[in-house]
């Protein structure tokens, strides 16, 4: 009896997302819309759904391409998503009050989001190309170009973070410094302060005894 590829062999460069807050049939409303497209076309999808699901779907989306392109070394430009699925995960319980002191169940689902982006064969990316030049588009570079700039983003969000960070530490070492600073400067006075009034104790001690003494 002959079967189809098993889902954990089909070719392609795969990202998974595990334990995802939604149900796997919202998953896979989205992921129906973006399968075998083109990786520029299933940006476009996911930028403009209204869909709650489809940001992590994206997210995860950008993360199969940059595998493809640091693990296999391939261009971004040239990929599709030739397979996506979501599995049902394990679903939490919880519980309602409702009247007379009866409780309902509340079913919290979760999904496993698997998506496997392939290579455009030479043949397609050819047919591709010419219709792409016959329109004047340029949306394969373009999502290429955007995800570039959104890493980019995140990592200038990351590096002025740290700077912030680092800035308040040696701000607050400073002020440190400089209270010690000024409790040191203060001691001396304090204690020169303290002798004038030992002083000024003892001298009025004295005369108080030069007076009984007279009288």
């Amino acid at each position: 009896m002959a079967f189809g590829t098993k889902t954990n062999e089909r070719p392609g460069t795969r990202a998974q997302v595990k334990y995802v807050r939604a149900s796997a049939y919202k998953a896979r409303e989205v992921l129906n819309l973006i399968r075998n497209e083109s990786y520029a076309r299933a940006s476009e999808i996911l930028e403009f759904s209204d869909r709650g699901i489809a940001e992590p779907v994206a997210k995860l989306l950008d993360s199969a391409v940059a595998n493809a392109e640091h693990n296999d070394g391939l261009d971004a430009e040239e990929l599709y998503v030739s397979a996506c699925y979501a599995d049902e995960g394990p679903t939490l319980k919880r519980w309602r009050p409702r009247a007379r002191g009866r409780a309902t169940r509340i079913r919290k689902r979760t999904c496993h989001i698997t998506i496997i982006v392939s290579q455009y064969s030479p043949e397609e990316l050819d047919v591709i190309r010419t219709s792409e030049a016959a329109k004047g588009s340029s949306s394969r570079s373009t999502a290429a170009a955007s995800r570039r700039d959104r890493v980019q983003k995140s990592r200038d969000a990351a590096d002025a973070k740290a700077e912030a960070e680092e800035h308040d530490h040696n701000h607050d070492h400073d002020h440190d410094h400089d209270h010690g600073d000024e409790e040191a400067a203060a001691a001396p006075v304090a204690a020169a302060a303290d002798d004038a009034a030992e002083d000024a104790a003892a001298d009025e001690a004295g005369s108080e005894a030069t007076t009984e003494e007279d009288a």
